[in-house]
Formats: C-alpha cells, sequence, structure tokens
C-alpha cells in the first residue's frame, strides 16, 4: 500500500467509508426491522394463544381439549379460529398431539419427530423460537390449561425471514451500486482536484531534467500563479517550489559568473604567461649554447630553468585550452576520418614508448564524425601517453575503432596494474594524478584527462574508464557524421 498513488489511497477511502456506511445503515436497518416484525409476531402469537385456551376450555363453543386416549382424529383439535400454518398442539406429561391449519383451514396432524419439538416450549407463556422439521422455525408460547396439561401454539416464522432477507439484498444490491458510482465519481473528482498537483509535479520534473551541474543554467521553469496560491495546499506547494527555484537560479547564477571570471583569470594569466615563458626558454638556450666555458653548477641550473620552463609552457598551455573549450571556443569541427587520426596517435605513441606493445584494430571501412581532428588526435595522444606512462616496460596496449550503433566507439585498452578504485571516481577532474604526493617526476600536470573529458564532451561524446588488474580500458564514444551533422 505503501507504493500507491496518492490519488488511489483518496478514492480507496471514500469508497471503504461509503462502504462503512452503508454497512452500519444495512445493519441497523435490518435489525430494526426484524425487531418491529418479531414483536408484531409476537403480539399475533398472543392472540393465538389466547384463542387457543378459550377454545381449549370450551368457552368459544368449541370442543374441549381431547384426553390422550380418546382416540380422535385431527377434527379434535380446532382451538378456535386461527390462520394458515398455525401449529396447535396440546402436551400430556410427555405426550404430545398436535396439528396444524393448513391453506384450506383443515387441520392436519404433525409426526411424531415435529410433535415432540413442542415438548421443550416452556410454559411461561415467553415465545421462544423452535424449528418443526421441514415447516421451518415457528415462534411458539406454551400455558398450562390444566394437571400435566399444557397448551402450544406456534405461529411460522417464514414471512418474517422472506423480509428480513429480501431486505438484506435490497441493501446489499443499492449499497454495491452506490459503491461502483461512488468509485467513478470519486476517481474523476479526485483527478480533477489532483490537477494543480500533477502540474507542480510536471514543473519539478522539467527542472530535474535540465543540466544543472555545468554550464549556463536559464531557470525560466516556474509554477503557473493559478497553482502558487497560498490560500490552498497544493498552492502553498506550488508556493514554496517557486521561491526555492528563485533561489537556486540566484545560486547558478553566482556560481556561473563565478566560474566566468575564473575561466578568463585562467585564460587571460595563461595567455599572458606564454610571452615571459617563452622568453625564459629563450634566454636559458642561449646561455647554454654560449661559447664561454661555465662552471658546470650554472649548466646544471640553467638546464633546470629550461625544463621546467618547457613544463610551465605546457601547463599553461592546458590551462589555457581548458579555458577556451569550457567557453565552447576552440574548436573548427569538420568532417574527420577518425580512423587517420587513430593510426597517427597509434603511430606517434609507438616512436615514444618503444619498450611498449602497441596494437591497432581498425574496421575496414572509414569512419566519419564531425570533428576538429587536432583535438581528437590530441584526446588519442593523451590516452596513448598515459597508457605509457603508468604502466611498466613490456605492457600491452591495444587501441580499437569499431561503429556501435551511431556512434564510433574508440578504446585504449592494456594489461598494466590498474588504476585504484578510489581514484576512478575522479579521474577525469583537474589536477588528478594517481600518486598521492603529485610527484611531478613523469612530467604529468593532471590535465591531460581533463582535456580528454572537455574535448570529447564538445564533440558530444562520453568519455569512461573500467579498471582493474591487468586490464584498463579508457572508451570515447562519438557520433557519427551522419547524426551529428
Amino acid at each position: 500500500m505503501n507504493s500507491w498513488t496518492l490519488r488511489r489511497r483518496l478514492v480507496v477511502a471514500i469508497v471503504g467509508l461509503l462502504a462503512a456506511a452503508s454497512l452500519i445503515i444495512g445493519l441497523v436497518s435490518v435489525l430494526a426491522l426484524r425487531g418491529f416484525l418479531m414483536d408484531r409476531l409476537d403480539s399475533q402469537l398472543a392472540s393465538a394463544t389466547g384463542r387457543s385456551q378459550n377454545a381449549a376450555n370450551g368457552y368459544d363453543g368449541g370442543a374441549p381439549a381431547p384426553a390422550p386416549d380418546d382416540g380422535l382424529g385431527p377434527s379434535s383439535l380446532r382451538f378456535g379460529v386461527q390462520g394458515p400454518l398455525t401449529v396447535t398442539g396440546i402436551v400430556f406429561t410427555d405426550v404430545v398431539r398436535a396439528g396444524i391449519v393448513t391453506q384450506s383451514g383443515d387441520i392436519a396432524l404433525l409426526d411424531e419427530a415435529q410433535s415432540a419439538e413442542l415438548l421443550n416450549v416452556p410454559v411461561d407463556g415467553e415465545p421462544v423460537t423452535i424449528t418443526l422439521g421441514d415447516l421451518g422455525q415457528y415462534r411458539a408460547a406454551g400455558q398450562q390449561i390444566g394437571p400435566e396439561t399444557t397448551l402450544v401454539t406456534a405461529l411460522p416464522l417464514g414471512e418474517v425471514t422472506e423480509t428480513v432477507s429480501r431486505l438484506i439484498a435490497v441493501i446489499a444490491i443499492v449499497a454495491i451500486i452506490v459503491l461502483v458510482v461512488a468509485a467513478v465519481v470519486g476517481h474523476a473528482v479526485v483527478r480533477l482536484a489532483l490537477r494543480p498537483l500533477d502540474r507542480v509535479a510536471a514543473t519539478a520534473t522539467a527542472v530535474s531534467a535540465l543540466p544543472l551541474d555545468r554550464g549556463e543554467v536559464a531557470l525560466a521553469e516556474r509554477v503557473a500563479p493559478q497553482d502558487a496560491d497560498p490560500s490552498t495546499e497544493v498552492g502553498r506547494v506550488g508556493s514554496a517550489i517557486n521561491r526555492m527555484l528563485d533561489h537556486v537560479a540566484s545560486a547558478l547564477a553566482a556560481r556561473q559568473a563565478s566560474e566566468n571570471r575564473v575561466r578568463r583569470f585562467v585564460a587571460d594569466a595563461s595567455h599572458e604567461l606564454r610571452t615571459p615563458l617563452t622568453s625564459i626558454r629563450g634566454y636559458a638556450e642561449l646561455t647554454r649554447r654560449f661559447n664561454q666555458e661555465l662552471p658546470p653548477e650554472v649548466v646544471h641550473s640553467i638546464g633546470r630553468v629550461e625544463s621546467e620552463a618547457v613544463r610551465m609552457s605546457t601547463l599553461v598551455e592546458d590551462l589555457l585550452l581548458l579555458a577556451r573549450l569550457d567557453e565552447g571556443r576552440d574548436l573548427e569541427l569538420a568532417e574527420t576520418d577518425l580512423t587517420r587520426v587513430v593510426i597517427d596517435a597509434v603511430s606517434d605513441a609507438r616512436a615514444a614508448g618503444a619498450d611498449h606493445e602497441w596494437s591497432l584494430d581498425l574496421p575496414e571501412e572509414p569512419v566519419l564524425v564531425i570533428g576538429d581532428a587536432n583535438r581528437l588526435h590530441q584526446v588519442l595522444a593523451n590516452l596513448l601517453s598515459n597508457a605509457r606512462m603508468h604502466t611498466p616496460a613490456g605492457t600491452h596496449v591495444i587501441t580499437t575503432l569499431v561503429v556501435d550503433d551511431s556512434d564510433a566507439v574508440v578504446t585504449v585498452a592494456d594489461n598494466g596494474p590498474g588504476i585504484p578504485e578510489a581514484l576512478q571516481s575522479h579521474l577525469f577532474e583537474r589536477f588528478s594524478r594517481g600518486d598521492g604526493s603529485r610527484s611531478r617526476a613523469s612530467g604529468s600536470t593532471g590535465l591531460g584527462l581533463a582535456i580528454v573529458k572537455a574535448v570529447v564532451e564538445g564533440h558530444g561524446g562520453s568519455v569512461a574508464v573500467k579498471s582493474a588488474p591487468g586490464n584498463t580500458v579508457f572508451t570515447v564514444r562519438l557520433p557519427l557524421a551522419t547524426d551529428a551533422s
């Protein structure tokens, strides 16, 4: 029941309340009618008992009650004027002579089993219910009319039972019809009443589908004014959602403004740093090539200055590239043969890492995408360089290009030691490195995989990694040219 919708709960509650009310009303009605009919039958029984008693005593001109050994037939049991199906009987200690008035007004004797039931009727005159075999239930009362002689009179309960049964059937049929109508009408009414809540939920769903985690977000979705009236329950929910969306929109705008400032700063700083770094590298190289003999310490220091300047230039170029990609720039899209890009990247990697085993698996036909060939080459170069620098010599690296539905899928897999599981969740973040000490021994800036993600997403694709000891796979998906265009 916890998984039921609010609409279903309300309809079930309405129908349940009506069912309970119908049951109570029906039960009270049946008990009241049965009590009334039983009281009326008991009054009729009292009158019939009085007539039988007068007839038994000879006050109405009828024959007196027969003795148990008089040998008389049914005509001797005429105890006054009684209605059809009335049972009269004389009980002599443990001997019973009883008869029933037929529909024609005659007297028919009861059989032994039926007559024996009259022995259980008390002689205090209080009505009791007995069963006379196939004659059904009767309401009976007994009166003492002589020494060891009891007069018993009984009236049938069939009419009362039939009337009560008909009332129960009528109440049941009416209750079922009312419940069915209530379910249909209640569903329509509840659905109409909950339409504002459905519209509020639709607004919240639309907001949840927006990419709020990145980029500039135009959060224009709001609950309609008619659904944000604070005087109603649903209106209070809608008004609260609108206020929350206003706060979220303000926070997103502030975040975007802050990101834009940071990007501009990084782009401007990177751009400004390129010239002095180039100068430092030039002067260091010029000094190192100077004909005049320099002390070894100076030569070493100048070499370190030059190498660090080269590394810093690489870092600045990467930062500048990321800043431009964040702004949606620096991509020159055109139809590109991804097969050629993969071949060139693997060839460069084989030349740079001769101590690794490099394999290539390509389809027979060229794979075309809409993209920037230089940036896609940089993506593959970064992935292959990552596999080369973080795996030992002799590691087998295989690059595969396949077509999967409407995507071109490039995988770079190696059988190296793998990537720690704790690192995989933020592997594509900027300045993410595999060692906690952030060692620069490998020359890594921690931006290579971040550039991979930025470039791939700039092409409308995705990148993912799965790694375990002996099997690390980077997967790049890019839309094919027909779909991308």
